[in-house]
């Protein structure tokens, strides 16, 4: 009987799935930014990558809460499809259903993963883009980003999954960006990122070339990035401060897809590379390897603009929230990232 009642379920949803061929979905210029967060205001809680978990849920609807919102759990936000948060129809009623539901003022993904990039071609961009509102996650949820920022013009905020730990600096920053929009608003890095640093050196923050650069802010995980090179998805860094960060990965894989997006799309037409931290990204095993640094040199050595690692987002507890397409400024010398509008209205 459970069996039938999710295959009954999964057919339902199947049938909410738009036909949305990518040939057709047209690329927006116009930057929509959506309504400021207010206390009290309505979360939608969703899992529109990897599948979830009671505890998880628990979790996520305890950190939202004290945040001073309110959470609107999905209806297929306990769909498990394989490794998946439910089959691709069930995620995208999810998404739709939140975007369209006006008491809902915010879509925050409750953990990444994979399958994100499914979801994509069947995605209605015209409801996004006729109902603006605060989208935020990391990691998987990066190729949402990126399609929401081409295809609706949407600004997206690229932070914090529902289910993180909450710190105080990723908790401050968030909520800054979310609910107070300021003409200008200058991050600094994490003390306690500093902190760690002493020991892992891979959380200090490293200067490749120094100087200032100012341009909208694009990127993600860059496994994402480099898987969505080539497609209508595809994030464009022209003038753009592009921001990339990685978990979990070997050096020789960081090298293969630096060199993917190099070959796509040219990291010298940038204004500037800001890497997060990348936790876990060192050779394993007893193999020759070149080292994080030395890999990252390989494509950021070459370039005559600002070049930076160690920035304070990634698979971190202590991230800042990063708005896709908003203006900003890299100064290197005070190793900070000034905001230069508001990402909310």
């Amino acid at each position: 009987m459970a069996d039938r009642r999710t295959f009954q379920r999964a057919l339902a949803a199947a049938l909410l799935l738009p036909a949305l061929p990518a040939r057709a979905i047209p690329r927006m210029q116009t930057l929509i930014k959506p309504p400021r967060l207010r206390r009290g205001d309505l979360v939608g809680l969703v899992a529109p990558s990897g599948y979830t978990s009671d505890a998880a849920i628990e979790k996520a609807v305890r950190h939202i809460e004290s945040l001073g919102f309110r959470v609107k759990q999905g209806a297929w936000l306990r769909e498990v499809w394989g490794n998946y948060g439910g089959t691709v129809a069930a995620r995208i009623a999810d998404l739709h259903g939140m975007f369209r539901d006006p008491e809902v003022k915010a879509v925050w993904a409750i953990r990444g993963g994979s399958g994100c990039i499914s979801l994509l071609k069947h995605l209605d961009y015209a409801l996004i883009r006729a109902n603006p509102k605060v989208l935020l996650g990391y990691s998987d949820i990066t190729a949402l980003h990126l399609a929401i920022r081409r295809h609706a013009g949407l600004v997206t905020f690229h932070g914090p999954v529902a289910s993180s730990t909450p710190s105080a600096y990723a908790d401050g920053h968030l909520l800054s960006v979310l609910m107070e929009p300021q003409p200008a608003y200058t991050i600094a890095m994490a003390p306690e990122n500093a902190q760690r640093a002493r020991e892992e050196p891979h959380y200090a923050v490293r200067t490749v070339h120094g100087g200032v650069a100012t341009g909208p802010l694009v990127g993600g995980n860059l496994s994402l990035v480099s898987a969505l090179a080539g497609t209508p998805y595809a994030a464009d860094w022209k003038d753009a401060i592009l921001f990339i960060e990685e978990v979990n990965e070997e050096p020789y894989r960081i090298d293969r897809w630096m060199t993917q997006l190099d070959l796509a799309g040219g990291f010298d037409k940038a204004a500037a590379l800001m890497i997060g931290i990348c936790e876990n990204c060192g050779p394993q095993g007893e193999g020759s390897s070149l080292t994080l640094d030395e890999t990252l040199d390989v494509h950021l050595k070459p370039l005559r603009v600002p070049a930076v690692t160690g920035y304070s987002f990634g698979h971190i507890r202590h991230q800042f929230t990063i708005p896709l397409g908003i203006r900003a400024r890299l100064d290197t010398q005070v190793q900070t990232l000034t905001l230069l509008e508001p990402a909310v209205t």
